[in-house]
């Protein structure tokens, strides 16, 4: 994740009027943080987990689940932006005045992280540490090369999924099952 140079500190508003910044970027302690591009693979995995997050979250009326790129800001004074690949907000953290057209003004109650090739792993540890101290209660970080998911339930308390595992949704999800299997295309 390489840092842009801009005017520091970033705030998140300014951050969300920018125009034309040229590809995917989060906001990291006030400053700018490109991320390359992901690959179609990694695109198609993101967007089957949100699908079953978020049909899961219709059907049982639990809240909000938001698609890749969406904002959430994790800390103030400087600003931190993450943008997970999918997460989900509990309806009783939903504001009153409904989804904001801008960043969601907290962490998601789930997020989850799909690996990369571009992606360093030192980076995506900060982000779960981030998500955690910004009050994200379950993060789920998925492994497409090797098929696994590590579900995170603090930072330093971990379980790793195969795919003859069952993903569950926890104290955040209620209910929530799906066969580790389901989430990886069965053509990649």
């Amino acid at each position: 994740m390489a840092v842009l140079a801009s005017r520091s500190p970033m705030t998140a508003e300014e951050l969300f009027e920018l125009q034309d910044v040229g590809g995917r970027i989060e906001l990291v302690a006030g400053e700018l943080a490109r991320m390359t591009p992901t690959g179609g693979a990694h695109g198609a995995l993101a967007v089957r987990i949100g699908r079953l997050l978020d049909e899961y979250v219709e059907v049982n009326d639990l809240g909000v689940c938001c698609g890749a790129e969406t904002g959430f800001i994790l800390k103030r004074d400087p600003d931190t932006v993450r943008a997970p690949d999918a997460a989900v907000v509990l309806g009783s953290r939903v504001p009153a005045s409904g989804v904001p057209v801008g960043y969601w003004p907290f962490a998601p109650d789930l997020a989850v992280e799909v690996i990369s090739p571009s992606d360093r792993l030192a980076d995506v540890y900060v982000k779960i540490a981030e998500y955690f101290a910004s009050g994200t209660r379950l993060v789920w970080l998925v492994e497409p090369e090797t098929r696994k998911v590590h579900v995170y339930r603090s930072p330093h308390q971990v379980e790793v999924l195969g795919t003859d595992d069952g993903l569950d949704g926890g104290d955040v999800l209620p209910g929530f099952q799906c066969p580790v299997q389901r989430l990886f295309p069965s053509d990649s």
